[in-house]
């Protein structure tokens, strides 16, 4: 290692971990993430997970700029990929002999990364598996793995998504609010199954400190205002598409990680700064919001969608069939 450091991994993981973002101490606030998986399964957060996300929260070991080829071995170090799924790491947790916190997903979304109080991470799918005893000799065997297409470890079949899986399962339970709600009927049953509830705050720390780091994105009080209500709240892309009656969208700000010379386009063409809110279209067209609260989609090119935060939910919730 450069600088005199002791060697915490090989300098081919080295290598990945820096083109992906990572730099010596690095450390990312956790609340954003601790808050929504608290809400949306329960779970908690140890001090090795606490620890293992400041350093490592947000990060991506393929595309651009980490790797220029898309292996199935890819990682994304990011916890919410298990929101929804609490049944499955309590499962996977018994197997393992210890709780495990998720940290992210492996294989290219195949596998969820889990975490011990002891720092020891497993790889879970249908078992858990322990991966390795360390943070550092896990990222390691990660960024080995993903030099050949091939996965550490293979599912013996397809399986959907627990957060798809979980939304359709509650849009039918799920009741819609008292008669003076803000938006129609359709709007909020999607937007209360999906995670939102009135006076929802979620603090927005996490997401301001990544995408500043990563992106220069400065976060103005619209974008903040909204995330700390919608963040996270989205409609699943579900198999086949003929039977989603909605569009689907994910109104996450770390999807643009990366992208900011695509937001810093559609800003110039929308003639005022957009701070990213998510993406809709199966993450094929940005969500961008201006100071005004005024909502924006486009990748190549920009169009608004709404005047207000609440004219654009209705539209991303409106029906297709």
């Amino acid at each position: 290692m450069s600088g005199g450091q002791p060697q915490r991994w090989s300098a081919e993981t080295d290598r990945v971990l820096r083109k992906a973002g990572w730099y010596l101490g690095r450390s990312m606030p956790t609340g954003t993430w601790e808050f929504i998986l608290r809400e949306r399964g329960g779970f908690g957060i140890h001090e090795s997970a606490r620890r293992f996300l400041a350093e490592f929260g947000g990060l991506m070991t393929y595309g651009l700029p980490a790797d220029s080829t898309l292996t199935q071995s890819a990682i994304r170090l990011d916890p919410l990929k298990a929101e929804w799924d609490e049944e499955a790491f309590a499962r996977l947790s018994e197997e393992a002999g210890t709780p495990l916190c998720p940290v992210g997903q492996a294989d290219n979304g195949n596998s969820y990364l889990g975490m011990a109080a002891s720092g020891a991470v497993y790889v879970a799918r249908e078992r858990a598996e322990l991966l390795a005893e360390t943070a550092d000799q896990a990222l390691d065997r990660l960024v080995a793995s993903q030099r050949v297409e091939a996965e550490i470890w293979k599912p013996s079949k397809p399986d959907i998504p627990a957060g798809v899986r979980s939304f359709w399962n509650r849009i039918t339970a799920v009741a819609g609010g008292d008669a003076d709600r803000r938006w129609p009927a359709d709007t909020d049953r999607v937007l209360r199954t999906a995670g939102w509830y009135p006076g929802r705050s979620v603090p927005t720390e996490t997401w301001e400190g990544i995408l500043r780091r990563h992106g220069e994105f400065e976060m103005h009080d619209a974008a903040q205002r909204f995330l700390a209500e919608f963040g996270c709240v989205g409609i699943p892309y579900r198999e086949p598409w003929e039977s989603m009656p909605w569009g689907e969208f994910r109104l996450d700000p770390l999807l643009a990680l990366w992208e900011d010379e695509v937001l810093e386009d559609l800003s110039d063409q929308a003639g005022t700064y957009l701070y990213p809110i998510g993406m809709i279209d199966r993450c094929n067209q940005h969500l961008g919001i201006a100071e005004n609260g005024a909502v924006y989609v486009g990748m190549d090119s920009v169009m608004p969608l709404a005047a207000t935060p609440d004219e654009a939910l209705v539209k991303l919730t409106r029906r297709i069939r």
